[in-house]
């Protein structure tokens, strides 16, 4: 793909597992090591963070009024994420989200939409849509439930999908529809 040579880059990387959200670090492995030439010495920052053990679209840009602006709480921008975790979930927990849960600290988070894909009585499998990032914020909405989550990715970020062409550590240019 074609390399925009204007003043601010965009990129979309799916983040693999074990790589923290940092522009660097000592002794951890960071997104932006996994880019090559040439946006390695771009001066590249991600926009918001995802746990190490967290999987999916992350954005890297060097355009901090953006990064600024899409994580403002005023703009309440929405992030998707697959989840999968265990536990006998009750009824009705899509109500529950939507309602607003209530973390172990007191905190009430926004409404939520979740969209179960699969449901057992030893765990699920849904899309979580969340408009606000509270540390470990969906692993703890789970845990008040009474459940532990095994696997989480970020597929969308706003309007921006996860490219499913991108396997685990690529990257690429954000599109001009993306943009």
């Amino acid at each position: 793909s074609r390399i925009s040579y204007s003043r601010f880059i965009y990129i979309m990387l799916n983040k693999p597992d074990g790589v923290i959200s940092a522009t660097g670090d000592k002794t951890e492995k960071t997104v932006i090591d996994l880019l090559g030439e040439p946006y390695s010495n771009m001066e590249l920052f991600p926009v918001g963070r995802l746990d190490k053990d967290t999987l999916g679209l992350i954005i890297l840009t060097n355009d901090g009024e953006f990064a600024h602006s899409t994580l403002s709480p005023k703009k309440h921008v929405a992030k998707t994420y697959y989840v999968e975790a265990d536990g006998s979930f009750k009824d009705g927990i899509a109500a529950r989200f939507k309602d607003g849960i209530t973390l172990a600290d007191g905190y009430i988070c926004k409404s939520a939409e979740l969209t179960i894909t699969q449901q057992n009585e030893s765990g699920i499998k849904a899309y979580l849509t969340i408009t606000e990032g509270k540390y470990h914020q969906v692993k703890r909405m789970f845990a008040a439930e009474g459940g532990r989550v095994t696997l989480l990715k970020r597929t969308a970020f706003g309007e921006i999908t996860l490219d499913d062409k991108l396997k685990a550590g690529q990257y690429r240019p954000l599109n001009e529809s993306e943009l």
